[in-house]
């Protein structure tokens, strides 16, 4: 009996995604529609090789950058980017259209309850979502609840597409999937083929893999991109005050590339921060740990969470900064089925 309702669940979510990949063209448009406005094939191909998929992501380039494409110059550039103005709208549009735009995001549930509520519904795609605090805080377990969540159906509270996982200190474990995919009546073997991961040696590695995610998120529906932690690698192949600059300017061209992702895509980005002390917090402050990444990485989040370790499994999530919910604080608990409500 519980099979047959298994199989019946599962042919359900195939279906939901059937439709929801259907209702996914009104979200971008593809670049070989440029082919119908008098473009080149070739130079179609040739804007695909340099990662770009949709006419809505080519406008978020700018000529420069589009003329070092291998092939470009500049009156090809002027004359595709013409083209693109035909197809997407990037002018003004009124309040009113800015509100029904913003009803396309889509809440992923974190699988607790409390901590939903102090999301606003959850975490949301079109938007960067950046978790930071102390090892052992939860950040992880966050982001592998959402591997299984993401995948429900909407009316679940899921995203009903599915994940892109970018790991650059080795903390994935597919093993800790199946208990959570468990928990949410799931099949851990489907939960697990619609998970592509990746792990990151260096940033410019880290970066390439972003490049890369285009082209499948193009093709497929996907609703999450973790970044597990976005940092690390930065501050491994950038030491010393001497290479700060150089540092922070790729960090922001990172940023960038993720914020395009999420909003030319409708993909929620959760991505993990480390902390660093902070000299300047005085006596007065009883935890004097700042996130780090400096203002570049402050000003590219939409929404940062800070978390801090509580009583035994219990943790505390604040909201820190968020252009859309009050300051407030959520208590959850990590079990083996992954985040999950806190028990008194």
């Amino acid at each position: 009996m519980m099979a047959a309702l298994k199989a019946e669940e599962q042919n359900h979510l195939q279906l939901m995604e059937r439709e929801e990949m259907d209702g996914e063209d009104d979200l971008f448009e593809a670049i070989e529609k440029l082919i119908n406005q008098g473009i080149n094939a070739g130079d179609v191909k040739k804007l695909q090789d340099a990662g770009i998929y949709t006419c809505n992501g080519l406008m978020m380039f700018t000529k420069k950058h589009l003329t070092g494409i291998k092939g470009l110059s500049e009156a090809k550039v002027d004359k595709i980017c013409e083209a693109a103005e035909k197809i997407v709208n990037y002018g003004y549009i009124t309040g009113s259209d800015a509100l029904l735009k913003r009803k396309s995001v889509i809440r992923i549930t974190t699988g607790s309850q409390a901590l939903d509520e102090l999301l606003g519904g959850g975490i949301e795609t079109s938007a960067i979502t950046e978790a930071f605090g102390e090892f052992r805080s939860g950040k992880t377990q966050l982001a592998h609840t959402l591997c299984v969540s993401t995948q429900l159906p909407t009316q679940m509270h899921g995203g009903n597409g599915k994940v892109a996982y970018i790991d650059t200190e080795g903390t994935f474990r597919p093993d800790r999937i199946v208990p959570i995919a468990e928990r949410f009546g799931m099949d851990p073997g489907a939960v697990l083929d619609n998970i592509i991961y990746a792990r990151a040696y260096t940033y410019e590695h880290q970066y390439n893999l972003l490049l890369g995610l285009a082209a499948k998120m193009s093709e497929e529906p996907y609703r999450l991109l973790i970044v597990d932690s976005v940092i690390a690698l930065f501050r491994v192949d950038f030491t010393g005050r001497g290479e700060l600059a150089e540092r922070q300017q790729k960090l922001a061209q990172m940023l960038s590339r993720l914020i395009k992702i999420a909003e030319e895509f409708n993909v929620a980005v959760y991505m993990t921060n480390q902390v660093i002390a902070d000299p300047g917090g005085g006596m007065f402050i009883s935890d004097p740990k700042k996130p780090a990444g400096g203002h570049v990485l402050a000003h590219a989040a939409t929404i940062r969470l800070m978390f801090r370790k509580g009583k035994g499994e219990q943790r505390v999530c604040k909201v820190f900064d968020a252009p859309n919910l009050p300051e407030a604080e959520a208590v959850f608990q990590i079990t083996s089925g992954g985040i999950a409500d806190a028990k008194d």
